[in-house]
């Protein structure tokens, strides 16, 4: 008797809902704090992940179990993009990210994979990734309190401002002590889902001490139970989709690796069915799709991978649950007026352990993949990397019209990455 729900397999309607919401809690954390980065919609950002995980369930004829998300790795070019040319030229940029991954599910279509591999090496995907993480780790510093300048009227409201710092570093400090404990102690399903556990206790925390405005109390008790997400059109901006375009290339090698994990988990290989073209293509529609509404990139979440590692359920009907679930959440009035009203100690105490676990990802990338780097070109490669990343590199190309496009922080360190990984030998000459 076989003791797993096979990917085809349909469950009784109750159990079906029930274990959907387990995936739905498994990526809301993270799918709910990108929009916060990036000053776009939460409940936008719940119906772009549910119509983005429906339309990539389409897109692979309903064959491969995963779920699509918010993606951590754009909101560094975002929150540029949207600084520069507001956020509807920001998400022109996303747009053209979605388009990224349609033009390359057509090539490995035609010729398979191995020029993309050459192209992203271990080495770059990994120094990038760790780039990604940093970037945000002052985010996450001001949001804890744990920078006292930040502090004031000029960055956060005058009723934030307000919040003796003592209750902001207790709410701050326990959201992450909590997620550090779930992240090591917890079993089962609770282990995949430390992020949520932490940030609902963060909240509670918060409401106990009195670290949440009356105002935003009254916002929340005062918004109606429907509400539809409020829809963004995007602007054609060429600025942004240069910012943009360069990081799709890591989240490119982010999908790949996930469906390789999805292979080992359920024992087929989904690159040759439903076919890896089939995967790509469906996340880059996702993403494309969330671009156009208003709603943050979209990636496969590792989180929903784990789930179905422990309770070997790989119904492609839960995933299409938790999607539906996601929609009609984002159309509750009352759950975006929570969302929206997240204190932002508990969004700072939960990132400090988020932007790190980034981090260190791209570590692992170097670990599990035994980068070498007695190798002067792998210390060449990551070494400018991390540090046109972190240390915020950025060029200005001006245009004829009097305008100019940025290339800025990840996206010029992805680039540059690319090309040394490309131009430079195997070895250096003294290495010979």
């Amino acid at each position: 008797m076989k003791d797993f729900v096979d990917v085809e397999e349909r469950l009784p309607m109750g159990k079906t809902i029930a274990l959907s919401f387990q995936h739905l809690f498994a990526m809301i954390g993270a799918t709910i704090l990108v929009p916060m980065l990036t000053g776009l919609s939460p409940s936008m950002a719940l119906f772009g992940s549910g119509v983005g995980t429906l339309l990539y369930i389409l897109c692979t004829k309903a064959k491969l179990p995963a779920y699509v998300g918010s993606s951590f790795a754009f909101v560094v070019p975002m929150q540029i993009a949207s600084s520069a040319y507001g956020v509807s030229g920001m998400l022109s940029g996303i747009v053209a990210a979605g388009l990224v991954y349609v033009v390359v599910a057509g090539i490995i279509k035609l010729v398979g994979i191995d020029w993309l591999n050459k192209t992203l090496s271990p080495i770059v995907v990994g120094s990038v990734i760790i780039v990604i993480g940093l970037s945000l780790a002052n985010v996450a510093i001001n949001w804890a309190g744990l920078n006292p300048s930040y502090l004031n009227k000029d960055n956060i409201s005058q009723i934030l401002v307000e919040i003796p710092r003592y209750k902001w570093l207790i709410v701050s400090l326990s959201t992450l002590g909590i997620g550090i404990i779930g992240s090591m102690f917890f079993k089962g399903f609770l282990g995949v889902i430390p992020i949520l556990i932490a940030m609902v206790s963060g909240y509670i925390i918060a409401l106990v001490i009195g670290a949440i405005p009356q105002e935003h109390i009254k916002e929340i008790s005062n918004a109606p139970w429907f509400a539809m997400p409020k829809f963004t059109l995007p602007s054609l901006s060429w600025g942004a989709i240069i910012l943009m375009l360069p990081v799709a290339f890591v989240t490119l090698a982010e999908h790949i690796g996930h469906v390789y994990v999805t292979n080992n988990i359920i024992g087929r290989d989904f690159t040759k069915e439903p076919g890896l073209h089939r995967s790509i293509l469906g996340d880059g529609i996702a993403t494309c799709f969330a671009g156009l509404v208003g709603a943050p990139p979209n990636t496969t979440y590792g989180e929903n991978i784990g789930v179905m590692a422990i309770t070997k359920i790989y119904s492609v009907w839960v995933i299409g649950g938790a999607a539906i679930i996601a929609i009609v959440l984002s159309m509750i009035g009352k759950v975006t007026a929570i969302l929206t009203n997240i204190p932002l100690p508990v969004m700072g105490g939960v990132s400090i352990l988020l932007f790190g676990i980034i981090a260190s990802s791209g570590f692992r990338v170097y670990i599990e993949n035994k980068i070498d780097f007695g190798m002067k070109r792998n210390l060449i490669i990551a070494s400018v990397i991390i540090v046109l990343g972190v240390g915020g590199a950025n060029i200005s190309i001006p245009l004829p019209n009097g305008t100019s496009i940025e290339i800025a922080q990840v996206a010029l360190a992805t680039l540059v990455g690319i090309f040394l990984n490309l131009l430079l030998p195997e070895k250096s000459k003294s290495e010979s």
